[in-house]
């Protein structure tokens, strides 16, 4: 099928891309800056892209007359600094899809929105229903599929849930903590839009998608902590001040304030599902709550294509090379970022020294230290350094090295990426990777620290002065050269 993918470049539309390619349909991604998007090398041979603002109906015609599609998404959202704004840009972009709907004989829309069942919306959620009717008016075939939060690593609500759940171990909160919600899993989410694709039961309806959990935030709160292994405690206030809600939550984790306005305002409603007929016409295992956060904790949390297909009966990866999607997280992490430029007849070279690195090659720099680092470990009942390689030579994901795991091993592209299977207060990423273009090779090494509340932080603060020697050190080695950059480094 002919598709076209708007906010391709999202939280969404990130994820559901590939699982179009992969099934085989010619998907054209529309964005508003080029230079914003990044998929995969090997996606970006497969589709077609086209830079265009929905915001600017009067240039569709120049961008779309000649275009013909089966089916379109509408995975775009906008979020004005005020009710006036966010209400103009929505009906305005929304108004513009229909009209390249229509120019380019689209057969069904798809759009992704959140549950507005109550009566007293916020400006948020009243702004998407007003969406929903557009699109319902435009005399095309609709799929309108209706979400709370989405559990998923990357969207705004659950990284909110995480930083102040990771932050803050006492919260005093105002009463919207008590609305409920019914969240639904991001794999859950993927499917749907997937398979609602020419499904003519889906046509001319709107369905409601919630995951098997009816929560409060409060509980969505406790029950994080209680995955992530922390104890909390949350004093509800019999008051909502949303205007300090929003202060609140733009100092305490990593949304702006206009974004913590608009998702407060729409907290102070229920978000359940009041149907749920969408379960007959594309039934599947509905994730729980807690088991969609440990998802989102996965050590390969961003591999969407796998974490997305392997529910399904036709999931393959033989379109796409699987490692390209494996990335590190950045949300919530601490890196220490070090690269240095090699001269390009040594690529290989320095390719295969940190491809061979660990076990009886060692750590080419403070070997004792590191042999301490896994006595000390294996005193806390972790696996220590006495796993070693399973080969001096050859390396494939799977492998263990001492005490981390291989993630990927890509020699095509010279990439290493590395998971720490040592006891820690967090999660740990190593990184070495060269990128090359016609003037210069880098090599660059990152290491990544996902802290498990105030104890990991603590542990990044102390590991610093031997992170600093270590790391610059082991570069100069593995690159064979003396002096070398460091990106800043910060908890991004």
């Amino acid at each position: 099928m002919r598709i076209l993918l708007t906010g391709a470049n999202g939280y969404i539309g990130m994820r559901l891309l590939p699982v179009l390619v992969e099934s085989g349909h010619e998907v054209t991604c529309v964005v508003r800056d080029i230079h914003r998007f990044k998929p995969s090398p090997d996606l970006l041979e497969k589709i077609e892209i086209i830079e265009f603002d929905f915001l600017h109906p009067e240039y569709a015609v120049q961008h779309f007359n000649k275009k013909q599609f089966d089916v379109a998404y509408y995975l775009i959202h906008s979020l004005g600094d005020t009710s006036t704004t966010l209400k103009e840009y929505e009906l305005r972009a929304a108004g513009c899809f229909v009209l390249v709907a229509n120019l380019t004989h689209v057969k069904q829309i798809i759009y992704l929105s959140g549950i507005s069942n109550e009566k007293n919306l916020s400006k948020h959620l009243l702004a998407r229903k007003m969406v929903k009717e557009v699109l319902m008016n435009s005399q095309i075939a609709y799929t309108i599929l209706e979400a709370g939060i989405i559990v998923g690593s990357g969207s705004i609500s659950f990284e909110i849930i995480r930083d102040l759940t990771e932050k803050i171990p006492i919260m005093i909160v105002p009463k919207w903590l008590n609305s409920k919600c019914q969240p639904v899993a991001i794999r859950n989410v993927i499917n749907y839009l997937h398979r609602c694709l020419m499904n003519e039961k889906t046509f001319f309806r709107t369905f409601e998608i919630g995951g098997p959990d009816v929560l409060t935030y409060k509980q969505m709160l406790l029950d994080f902590a209680a995955v992530r292994g922390y104890k909390r405690y949350i004093i509800t206030l019999p008051v909502l001040f949303p205007g300090l809600s929003a202060h609140w939550i733009n100092l305490s984790t990593s949304a702006n304030f206009i974004i913590a306005k608009q998702l407060v305002q729409s907290m102070k409603n229920d978000v359940i599902c009041k149907e749920n007929s969408i379960r007959e016409i594309i039934p599947q295992e509905l994730i729980s709550y807690k088991d969609a956060i440990k998802m989102a904790f996965a050590r390969i949390e961003q591999n969407m294509v796998v974490s997305s297909w392997t529910d399904s009966a036709s999931s393959s990866l033989r379109y796409l090379d699987v490692n390209q999607h494996i990335e590190v997280p950045v949300k919530g992490c601490f890196k220490d970022k070090r690269w240095v430029e090699i001269d390009k007849s040594k690529v290989e070279e320095v390719a295969s020294r940190f491809f061979g690195i660990g076990g009886e090659q060692g750590w080419y720099y403070a070997d004792k230290l590191w042999r301490l680092r896994g006595m000390m470990d294996k005193m806390m009942g972790g696996v220590g350094l006495s796993r070693g390689r399973r080969s001096k030579v050859d390396i494939e994901p799977g492998d263990t090295i001492d005490f981390w795991r291989v993630i990927l091993a890509d020699h095509k592209n010279y990439r290493l990426l590395l998971y720490a299977e040592m006891k820690l207060p967090g999660e740990a990423w190593l990184e070495f990777a060269i990128v090359e273009n016609e003037n210069r090779s880098i090599l660059k090494q990152t290491a990544t620290f996902r802290p498990k509340g105030i104890m990991g932080r603590n542990y990044w603060y102390v590991m610093l002065p031997f992170h600093y020697f270590i790391f610059r050190n082991m570069l100069k080695r593995i690159a064979g050269v003396k002096k070398i950059k460091r990106s800043k480094k910060k908890e991004e």
